[in-house]
């Protein structure tokens, strides 16, 4: 074999008994049959065989197994970030002509994509208050194809009750999907408490050092296996094997991270409480924060994100001078990684109630506990 053509095609030298403790990263595009006859072009790659890159490669498919695993799901695909895993279930499951009801409460970019391409599809979109639980049968329609949920809900925190949500929906038939992205699939067990599609943003818990964008979209039957299978082949939906590695690498320290990040924020939600600046800490394990009864009921845990809400005589530049404040807080979009992060909403909309400007979102990182509560003590003493 000429040199020229063995640098295209080499052969593998090294032993192949290799063993470590990592899921390979496995990169590839192209995927080599052995004959002709075996030529096929399917996303169905975990029942015969592997066929093209796009449909993932073995450590994407490692990491979609492993979330199934976790979330009790039938099948779990991945998608490149947390919008995509929206994406990919409104353009499976709606239709045109069809009815969507999704929480006001919803992440904002899901409420984007909801009132702005799925409208022009010809998809009617409802949004319906996130605190109904039962009552969302009287919004269901002969023609509603989903009913969304985010629990809790984006900035707000509102803990819905998915259960009563999920008997109304079946009993007309109608699926249930979840943003199940604040429990990162374990505090919440959504397939038990009848959800029938749990999406999350691996980009938050899972990744856990805001250094990959992921998601993931679990199913719990083979119907909607089908369904969704279907539509992320259509999509072109695939992932980084890099991305997924990272993942695959930050499941490992998942557990201790979510128990630590629930003690340091519940200690830093407990202390924000007691400040004269604040009329309500929005978090879903104290008593008061909306729908509290709901998560000590369903959830065997709470994570690091919550909000605050300032009192009125702080307006919205005020609560900017705040955020400017910190030193140790960063100010960014995300959360769910090591870094503690702080951002104001003055643009947050509402139904039936204005924020004003005066809600404030935190993300408690790894950072130690008295030195983040000393940081939000001087800030707020500026201002």
């Amino acid at each position: 074999m000429h040199w020229r053509t063995r640098l295209v095609q080499p052969q593998a030298l090294a032993p192949a008994d290799f063993k470590s403790l990592t899921v390979p990263t496995h990169r590839a595009s192209t995927v080599l049959f052995e004959r002709q006859a075996d030529v096929r072009d399917g996303w169905r790659q975990d029942e015969h065989g592997y066929t093209y890159g796009v449909y993932g490669t073995p450590t994407a498919l490692e990491l979609g197994a492993r979330i199934a695993q976790l979330e009790k799901a039938h099948h779990t695909f991945v998608v490149p970030g947390g919008q995509a895993a929206i994406a990919l279930v409104y353009l499976a499951l709606g239709r045109a002509g069809s009815h969507v009801l999704v929480p006001h409460s919803a992440y904002g970019p899901n409420l984007k994509l909801a009132r702005g391409m799925l409208e022009r599809f010809g998809v009617t979109i409802e949004g319906y208050d996130p605190l109904i639980g039962a009552g969302i049968a009287d919004l269901i329609r002969a023609d509603t194809a989903l009913v969304w949920t985010e629990s809790p809900g984006s900035v707000t925190m509102e803990i819905q009750d998915v259960p009563a949500i999920c008997a109304a929906a079946h009993a007309r038939g109608v699926p249930v999907a979840l943003d199940n992205t604040y429990a990162a699939g374990v505090l919440f067990d959504a397939f038990a408490h009848g959800v029938d599609i749990s999406i999350q943003a691996l980009t938050k818990y899972v990744g856990g050092h805001s250094d990959l964008l992921l998601g993931t979209v679990s199913v719990a039957t083979a119907e909607l296996k089908t369904r969704l299978g279907d539509a992320h082949q259509q999509l072109g939906l695939a992932v980084s094997p890099d991305d997924c590695t990272l993942a695959l690498r930050g499941l490992q320290t998942l557990a201790l991270r979510l128990d630590h990040l629930e003690r340091a924020t519940l200690e830093i939600a407990r202390w924000l409480r007691e400040q004269p600046q604040i009329e309500a800490v929005y978090h879903p394990a104290l008593p008061g924060s909306p729908g509290h009864e709901i998560w000590a009921r369903d959830f065997t845990g709470s994570a690091s994100v919550f909000s605050i809400l300032f009192k009125p005589d702080y307006d919205a530049a005020r609560v900017a001078g705040f955020i400017d404040a910190l030193q140790l807080f960063r100010i960014g979009m995300s959360w769910g990684g090591v870094t503690s992060l702080a951002l104001s909403y003055p643009e947050l909309k509402r139904p039936h109630r204005d924020y004003a400007g005066r809600l404030v979102r935190l993300n408690i990182g790894l950072e130690a506990v008295d030195e983040l509560i000393a940081d939000l003590a001087q800030a707020l003493a500026r201002v």
